[in-house]
């Protein structure tokens, strides 16, 4: 049958939205299935940590926000909870930035703007006929579950709480992260610009403490955040809304397939869709933009005559991607055994392993570009 769009994208999120604008650059026609209307709730005080390849991918897509939404990350410091620290210099690697800490809102609109001038893409509200069919939905995707795929789901005994801080005195554009003796993992990531005083936080706690937490008041909160920091920032103030949701390892065990009953029909799953990790390591949206990035390659790069629904072809996505996944899931998860445990034990082991790592020389400096995306 004829089809009048090359791809369907379900879920309109940023790593749909980027999949939806790489394909158009290669002259697919998509459909990208997004919300008639956006749904009310509370601010969106997420922000994510993207690596130098997410920011040159999104520059390239001319999508990447103003500097005062993206902020560039010039030093890292990970103390843990006695003499262990490692830290990370964009001067050491020789970098103009480790990473970029972006504004979640503000990186969508870019997306959402691109999208609407971009001739081959059509915004849909209903997913339509098409050779491949593209699932970005995020973790709890509906399709994936209609596709009959498998998604495999450990739930960590933790929860991440994030919301937004004020702070008395600036953060010098350092991402600073700490571990204490109760399993915590506390990070403030700079906003607002190089001269800006404003962090995102994200705090994983054991799940059993998660519920109080969430009833704390501003003060409250703020006057743990002030603790747990070391003031390291002087006085916090929270700054609007705060977000809960359960930490767990997860992924699809198909990431492309055919489409049930529909010939000449097939399907491959990206993002969240496809997998989820740790945030410790703030590499999740980075795999889902190398998701698109490599679909997007696959499918400019197949031969004349091969179509796009060739589960041949997908496979190669599939293969390229599933490596990378798993290499940052180890990397990940083996973090989260080490610094997320509670006791003394743990807490001594962290330590030495931290200061050895401190001085580890190239190996050092290899993870920290593994991190980038630069090897």
């Amino acid at each position: 049958m004829a089809f009048e769009h090359d791809l369907c994208i379900r879920g309109a999120g940023i790593v749909g939205r980027t999949l939806a604008l790489l394909a158009a650059r290669e002259r697919l026609r998509v459909a990208l299935v997004a919300p008639t209307a956006a749904t009310p709730g509370h601010a969106d005080v997420r922000a994510y940590a993207l690596s130098p390849a997410s920011q040159a991918l999104l520059q390239s897509l001319r999508c990447w926000p103003a500097e005062s939404a993206a902020t560039p990350v010039l030093a890292m410091q990970v103390q843990a909870d006695g003499q262990g620290h490692v830290h990370f210099s964009a001067a050491e690697q020789g970098v103009a930035a480790l990473n970029w800490i972006v504004d979640v809102p503000a990186l969508e609109q870019q997306l959402a703007q691109a999208v609407q001038y971009q001739g081959h893409i059509d915004v849909v509200s209903a997913p339509v006929a098409a050779p491949l069919t593209v699932v970005c939905e995020g973790r709890a995707s509906a399709t994936r579950a209609e596709l009959g795929v498998d998604f495999d789901s450990v739930r960590y005994p933790q929860q991440a709480i994030a919301t937004r801080l004020d702070c008395e005195r600036a953060h010098e554009q350092i991402a600073r992260q700490w571990f204490t003796p109760e399993g915590d993992i506390l990070a403030f990531l700079p906003l607002g610009g190089p001269a800006g005083r404003e962090v995102a936080v994200v705090w994983s706690v054991p799940s059993e403490r998660a519920a109080a937490i969430t009833d704390w008041d501003d003060a409250t909160l703020a006057a743990h955040l002030h603790e747990l920091s070391g003031a390291a920032l002087g006085a916090l103030q929270v700054k609007g809304a705060r977000a809960s949701w359960p930490l767990v390892l997860a992924h699809a065990r198909r990431w492309v397939g055919a489409m049930p009953g529909r010939a000449g029909e097939s399907f491959a799953l990206a993002g969240d869709a496809a997998h989820a990790m740790h945030p410790l390591a703030g590499q999740g949206l980075n795999v889902g933009l190398g998701d698109a990035a490599e679909l997007a390659r696959v499918l400019g790069a197949r031969e004349a005559w091969r179509g796009l629904a060739d589960l041949r072809l997908l496979r190669r996505y599939e293969r390229a991607r599933q490596g990378e996944w798993l290499r940052m899931r180890l990397a990940t998860d083996g973090l989260q055994l080490l610094f997320g445990q509670p006791g003394p034990l743990a807490g001594a082991l962290r330590n030495w392993g931290m200061t050895l790592f401190e001085h580890s020389g190239p190996l050092k400096s290899r993870i920290a570009r593994l991190a980038m995306g630069t090897v």
